[in-house]
Order: C-alpha cells, then structure tokens, then sequence
C-alpha cells in the first residue's frame, strides 16, 4: 500500500496537491499548522476540504512557538501585508522564518508514525515568490537530514517545484476539480477565501496564473503534460 502525508494549507497549491495525491495513493494524510497566522481562516477552509474530499485523516498541529520567533507580516498584526510589488529587493515581509523547516520536519515525524513513505509539498521555485525555503535546492538538502536523522527513507515530492500558477490551475482542471480549487481554497495573505483580496502577493500570482490558462488553456495543458508526463 502506497501512502503519503500532504503538507495541508487548504490553499490554491496544497489542494492540487491533495488531489492529485488521492488519485496516486492508496492512503492519504493531511497535517496542517496552526501557528496563530494572520490568515488562520486557512484551518477551517482546510478541515473542510479534507473531509470532502476524502483523506483518510487531518491532523491540525499547534506550532504556536513559530509565532514566537519568527517575525513576519503573517505573524504580526503591526506588519501591514504588503501589495504586490513586481521588482521587489530582497525578501518579502511575508516571509516567516523557519516555516518549511519546521513543517517538513513535523510531517515526516507524522509520517514515520502512520507508515507513510511519502511527504508532499506544494513549494515552487517557478514562481518563486522570494522565500529561500521553497528552493529545490533546499527541499532535497532537508530531504537528506530528515532521512538521515530518522533512518527511514521518507521521500519529499514536490509536485509543483517547476510548475508555472498557469500549469498548477491545468492540474487542477485535468483531475476535473479546477472549481473546487478556484471557490474554494485561500490562498491570500489577508484570510480572504476564493479570489481572496486581490492586492497582496498570493493573491496577483493566483489571479495571473489563472487568466494565463483561461487564455491558453490547450497550450497551458500541453506545457504541463510535457513537464509531468500526465497523459
């Protein structure tokens, strides 16, 4: 029996994932992190989407202590979530510190502890939004570690790591859940489901990448086909 934990944010890029994961998994996971984020609305769009689309368990994990330590527009009221800014220097306010590291981490414990061999991310260096822990690079150096520290060969997978917002909305549509993925997920920074805000970053590349495959939706499928091999 093949299964996996999916890294579970209950927005745009987790849910592809999850769903594409329900269709190559016998049995799949969710864990989702609670760490008192500006946009926690996420949690509940999460619980939901997990149990309608059928996971054979969600587990909401309390990392408070990320909250604590890492100082970001997502953790902090006083930090304004900044607009979209297309030549931005250096890395966003929105950035927290530590997060994927301590979320991968915690899903391979997870992992190790319901025998699933697989953790699944929804990072993406494509369109790479200035955070250094969404790097492939990165993912396959803590893949090591985590492997290593645990002595388990737990596999990190990253669907989306060298998709396009274009390619991961086809993705969506070629599992025929691209309404699902576009009503109901959050994916802005301001808590705002859906369409979400329309002004912080997650936002504009959600928005763009969706005009791109409204425009271009035979191109953009076969652009993703070729990357992934989906027939």
């Amino acid at each position: 029996m093949k299964s996996a934990v999916v890294v579970f944010s209950g927005g745009q890029d987790s849910t592809t994932c999850l769903i594409q994961a329900l269709k190559q998994y016998d049995e799949v996971h969710c864990v989702t992190f609670d760490y008192g984020q500006r946009h926690r609305a996420e949690i509940e769009v999460a619980k939901t989407l997990a149990q309608q689309l059928g996971t054979r368990s969600h587990k909401v994990l309390d990392v408070g202590l990320l909250n604590e330590l890492a100082i970001s527009s997502l953790t902090r009221d006083n930090i304004p979530v900044p607009e979209f800014e297309a030549d931005l220097q250096g890395l966003p306010s929105t950035f927290v510190p530590g997060r994927n590291i301590l979320f991968l981490t915690l899903a391979s414990i997870y992992a190790y502890q319901v025998g699933a061999e697989t953790v699944i991310t929804g990072v993406c260096e494509t369109d790479f939004s200035g955070y250094p822990d969404c790097r492939d690079e990165f993912v396959k150096a803590l893949n090591q570690a985590i492997a290593l520290g645990l002595a388990k060969d737990i596999r990190f997978v990253t669907p989306l790591m060298w998709l396009n917002k274009a390619e991961t909305w086809a993705l969506a549509d070629y599992y025929h859940q691209l309404d699902t993925v576009r009503n109901n997920t959050l994916t802005c920074y301001n808590g705002i489901k859906g369409a979400g805000c329309g002004h912080c970053a997650a936002c504009h590349l959600r928005a763009k990448g969706l005009e791109e495959y409204h425009q271009d939706p035979v191109g953009v499928m076969a652009s993703l086909r070729h990357k992934t091999g989906l027939q």
